[in-house]
């Protein structure tokens, strides 16, 4: 099975092939000449298919990033996904960032993630579920009372909880959402009408004059 995944949810874009488990080919992607890097999803998508002589009607499934993260990079990559799902009429699966995240942790440490979600809270995945948007006074108690855990959270969350921030390490994260999406692929729901974003709380709204 030829799967296309990819994440325009992160700081980085991430696009990965793979045929079944085995990774063909993965892009990263930066912000460019002040462009969000999810404008360059699509040309990126068509130069990894061109690169392995592939054409989109070969896909057999795509996985995606489905959130939380930047709302306009959650709404990039699951609406793509679900067009050429629904277009090739192929199978699509979405996967959390916080669970793709959780992933870095190559030990036996208890895994936990904590994403910036403003207002003082952050996006909590612990015991491999996600807790929702979680006060930092909270996170720092369950902190300190969990013994021998790797925390895995961003720059701007690593000055308070501490752990290591996946924004100052190069991590393998398209391959890891390609490896979680062959596994989802074969145990859910693959419809493409399942697929959506996951808006733990809604974007901030601004009212003109306020």
């Amino acid at each position: 099975m030829k799967i296309l995944v990819f994440d325009t949810c992160l700081d980085k874009m991430y696009v990965t092939l793979a045929q079944n488990d085995k990774i063909l080919s993965s892009k990263v992607v930066t912000n460019k000449d002040n462009k969000y890097h999810s404008a360059f999803l699509i040309s990126t998508i068509k130069e990894i298919l061109k690169e392995n002589n592939l054409t989109p009607k070969q896909i057999e499934a795509v996985g995606t990033n489905i959130g939380p993260g930047s709302f306009t990079g959650i709404r990039a990559c699951t609406t793509v996904a679900r067009m050429m799902a629904q277009q090739l009429d192929i199978k699509a699966v979405g996967i959390s960032s916080l669970e793709i995240l959780s992933h870095i942790n190559n030990t036996d440490k208890k895994t936990i993630v904590a994403l910036d979600a403003r207002k003082d809270s952050a996006y909590l995945y612990l015991d491999n579920e996600i807790k929702g948007a979680v006060n930092l006074d909270e996170i720092k108690n369950i902190l300190s009372e969990t013994k021998d855990y790797y925390l895995i959270t961003d720059d701007k969350l690593q000055k308070d909880l501490g752990g290591i921030s996946y924004q100052q390490g190069e991590y393998p994260l398209g391959e890891i959402l390609a490896h979680l999406a062959y596994k989802k692929l074969q145990e859910s729901d693959t419809k493409w009408q399942t697929l959506k974003p996951l808006y733990i709380q809604p974007p901030g709204v601004h009212i003109a004059g306020k």
